[in-house]
């Protein structure tokens, strides 16, 4: 297996990335290495609006499978086969996420740029491979989702306590939207209950702080890392 290129994200830690793909509309770009760099390798790319990412658990290589898993949307005490979940501690640490395509940029010295929109990818992350979406084969409209089904709108209500947004360089609107977006699908363990513990989350180069409590998280500090 040869890696041909790697995802960038906003994502510099695995704690707070949405569970799947498309459930946020985050923003990244996929860079090609060499020899996969050449523009030739994407043409006729353009013509899709989505594409399949073939990747690379690589915080993951070298640990130990289980035959079964608890999906955190289950609570986190249920266990069903690896094999009917979406768990990245597999036999084979191989990642599968469909993301918008939202353009092709040529660089002088990188070659390809993929940008892309919805990963659930850590940043730098390895790509194995790169394969069009073909949406009047692959979208199933009486397939059935199982137990992810059951919890797809899951969503958490997000407050962020006044005045702690005054004064931080570079956060933007569009970043405070994106971090409510983002913790709106609750990124804590499911069996996690308890509204007094703070958890802390790396969005870009912000450090954000929050507390969860009913349905609601209420961010209490961001700041700069």
């Amino acid at each position: 297996m040869k890696i041909v290129g790697r995802v960038y994200t906003d994502f510099p830690e695995k704690f707070g990335i949405p569970r799947q793909s498309g459930i946020v509309e985050t923003c990244g770009k996929i860079i090609f290495e060499p020899p996969y760099n050449d523009p030739n390798a994407v043409r006729g790319l353009e013509a899709f609006s989505h594409i399949w990412i073939i990747w690379e658990f690589s915080q993951n290589v070298g640990r130990s499978w289980s035959a079964t898993v608890r999906p955190p949307r289950l609570g986190g005490n249920t266990r069903i086969g690896v094999f009917a979940s979406r768990s990245p501690f597999r036999p084979n640490p191989i990642g599968l996420s469909l993301v918008e395509l939202e353009g092709i940029e040529i660089d002088e010295k990188s070659g390809p740029v993929l940008h892309i929109k919805g990963a659930d990818i850590l940043d730098g992350t390895p790509v194995y491979d790169i394969k069009p979406y073909l949406p009047h084969m692959e979208a199933k409209h009486t397939g059935k989702g199982g137990f992810a089904h059951k919890v797809k709108d899951y969503s958490m209500q997000v407050v962020i306590t006044d005045g702690i947004c005054d004064g931080i360089t570079l956060l933007s609107e569009e970043d405070i939207k994106m971090i409510k977006d983002l913790l709106s699908q609750d990124p804590r363990p499911s069996y996690h209950d308890d509204s007094d513990r703070v958890y802390g989350m790396r969005y870009k180069d912000f450090e954000i702080k929050f507390r969860a409590g009913g349905h609601i998280i209420t961010v209490i500090d961001i700041f700069n890392v």
